[in-house]
């Protein structure tokens, strides 16, 4: 070794121990450690996280360019924004709010934002060097003789497998997860009495199909079975499609395999396909969207002299603007974007944009019009102005005027505002004053500017703890603990809505599996699992989704970055919602196959 490159590794190894050391010691503000514990800092764990810091940054700043200016800024980027979501998410997640004055605060933020960069441009370069080597390789799985036949119908294999899969499981929880609203919606259709508060397309289908059964039958339950047979057939047609699709790119046969595995068995997607939420169609709608966006960014010239794939791409973003109304917000950003990047084929793209807008207002406006439906609900999109709003009320009520208490009290009742709950805007919004706010608009926003200049950081938390759910990795989904169901009241958990509404009722014909979801849904049993609670947490898939969006930035994939875009666009729209559940962000888990195609074997895309 010259002496040159011997001053460069101790020039290394300095790095290495001065950024573990601060990291180290910082460590504890993103720990989500109750005041006064001592179960890291006086720890002989923190000696051994220590060393094992700087063994690991060591070894990385080995192994990559340390004078690449670029990639250490987009890394820099993606640190900075995941310290400061672990650093307020701790904060919240202990004490329900981030103190901005916290002098601890912002000397971790630049610290754990170099010690973070230094993995996260690590991790880049190895699945780089991943890449290079599997350029061409197909690693298809060996085959036995007997088996070809079933081959030639590959799809009708797969997708009759993910249907045997999930019946099981259809019969463990019978009729099936009848939750979230799903009593509302039945009901609109029994009474004939709607409104836009739920998807209109949901509610006739859902409610459609209950009824009618119950007609024939005089069974409930088997009418909500029903659905959720129809309702897994359409989901396994979209993930069949996703497998076949990723078979066609030539993605390797390990990877299609076990993401055929993943689908039929991973408990939160099966739990979605077996509940009568909008979300589970919504979603598969979303992914078969994402696989026409990818496929259009890469094959262009393919896809818009198809016209299947230009059918599929205007009927998967007509299905998810029908099913979820911040779907059509995104889609509606998103149109300036397509237009300019795909300006060869302008043409076409206006009458695709053109046709999915003038069907979905056919469809709304005339489901509208012919159930009579009520439209003047206000309180979904003024959601967060509620919870800020009430928050400052219950917190700080000094901010409040006597004229402005007077002035609040119109939209949201002294007893509504007393429901609040940090977690969700649900107790309180349901309590809001439509016909007084529709009186003038004007006034109740000035009020919400002028109680906002007084207590910004109130508003700030109050969104903050609304929403953290959907970024913070370490959370833990317990945000309708003590609210009453029909048969049970959330205790730790709010994972998932384990319940039949009425007019149905669980008539389990595997009871101990049965248990096990009912577990996983309302227990604190996978959170207490290190590593296998992370792939449970909608906070730690978003990272990995933006671990995989840097990374594309990294390698300058900007074709394949209309996916993450329009993803992106919608989570952001959920951070307008009432609270942070696993069903908004369900595509986190539909979509892992394909965005971890496209990180492993990206080459294949291009």
């Amino acid at each position: 070794m010259n002496a040159s490159a011997h001053k460069d590794n101790i020039s290394v190894k300095t790095i290495a121990i001065i950024i573990a050391t601060a990291g180290v010691l910082c460590f504890p503000q993103i720990a989500n450690l109750k005041a006064g514990e001592l179960g890291f800092t006086n720890s002989i764990f923190s000696v051994f996280m220590w060393f094992s810091c700087i063994y690991v940054l060591n070894m990385s700043l080995n192994n990559i360019d340390i004078h690449d200016v670029r990639g250490w800024k987009i890394a820099g980027i993606l640190s900075f924004l995941f310290t400061v979501a672990m650093l307020f998410g701790s904060r919240l997640d202990a004490n329900g709010n981030v103190n901005f004055k916290d002098w601890k605060l912002w000397i971790s933020m630049p610290v754990l934002t170099c010690f973070f960069a230094v993995p996260i441009r690590r991790l880049w370069s190895f699945l780089e060097s991943i890449e290079e080597r599997k350029t061409g390789e197909t690693h298809n799985l060996k085959i036995p003789r007997f088996s070809e036949v079933i081959l030639k119908h590959e799809n009708l294999v797969i997708y009759l497998f993910l249907i045997i899969c999930w019946l099981p499981v259809l019969l463990a929880v019978y009729p099936g997860f009848f939750v979230y609203d799903a009593q509302n919606e039945y009901v609109q259709v029994a009474a004939r009495t709607f409104s836009t508060h739920h998807p209109l397309v949901h509610v006739l289908m859902l409610g459609g199909i209950i009824c009618a059964v119950h007609k024939f039958t005089g069974s409930y339950n088997l009418g909500i079975a029903c659905y959720m047979i129809v309702q897994m057939f359409m989901v396994a047609g979209a993930f069949t499609y996703l497998i076949n699709f990723l078979k066609k790119k030539k993605v390797s046969g390990m990877l299609r395999f076990f993401s055929v595995i993943y689908f039929a068995l991973f408990p939160v997607i099966v739990m979605h396909v077996m509940c009568s939420t909008k979300d589970t169609i919504f979603t598969a709608a979303f992914l078969l969207l994402l696989i026409c966006m990818l496929e259009m960014s890469i094959s262009a010239e393919y896809f818009f002299n198809s016209k299947f794939q230009m059918a599929l791409f205007i009927f998967s973003a007509l299905m998810m603007s029908l099913f979820r109304k911040n779907a059509m917000y995104a889609f509606v950003v998103m149109v300036p974007v397509l237009l300019i990047y795909f300006k060869k084929y302008f043409r076409k793209m206006v009458i695709m944009i053109a046709v999915i807008f003038i069907l979905f207002l056919l469809i709304d406006k005339t489901l509208i019009l012919t159930l009579n439906a009520d439209d003047s609900e206000n309180q979904e999109m003024l959601t967060v102005p509620i919870q800020q709003l009430t928050r400052t009320y219950i917190l700080n009520k000094d901010a409040f005027e006597k004229e402005d208490i007077a002035l609040l009290h119109e939209i949201l009742p002294e007893e509504a505002l007393e429901l609040y709950t940090p977690k969700s805007s649900d107790p309180v919004k349901y309590h809001f004053q439509n016909a007084a706010y529709e009186t003038d608009k004007l006034k109740y926003a000035k009020l919400w500017v002028k109680i906002g200049l007084k207590k910004p950081f109130t508003y700030i938390n109050a969104w903050l703890e609304n929403t953290y759910g959907f970024w913070y990795p370490d959370t833990v989904i317990d945000v309708y603990t003590g609210n009453v169901k029909f048969t049970f009241v959330y205790q730790d958990s709010s994972y998932f809505e384990y319940e039949v509404e009425q007019p149905g009722v669980r008539e389990s014909k595997i009871p101990w599996l049965d248990e096990v979801y009912r577990k996983m849904s309302l227990e604190i049993v996978k959170e207490k699992i290190p590593i296998v609670s992370m792939i449970f947490s909608p906070g730690f898939l978003f990272w990995c989704y933006a671990f995989a969006f840097g990374y594309a930035v990294y390698r300058k994939k900007y074709y394949i970055l209309m996916p993450y875009l329009i993803l992106l666009i919608i989570w952001l729209t959920l951070l307008m919602g009432p609270t942070y559940l696993v069903r908004y962000v369900l595509i986190l888990w539909f979509a892992l196959p394909l965005f971890s195609a496209i990180v492993l074997e990206g080459k294949k895309f291009e």
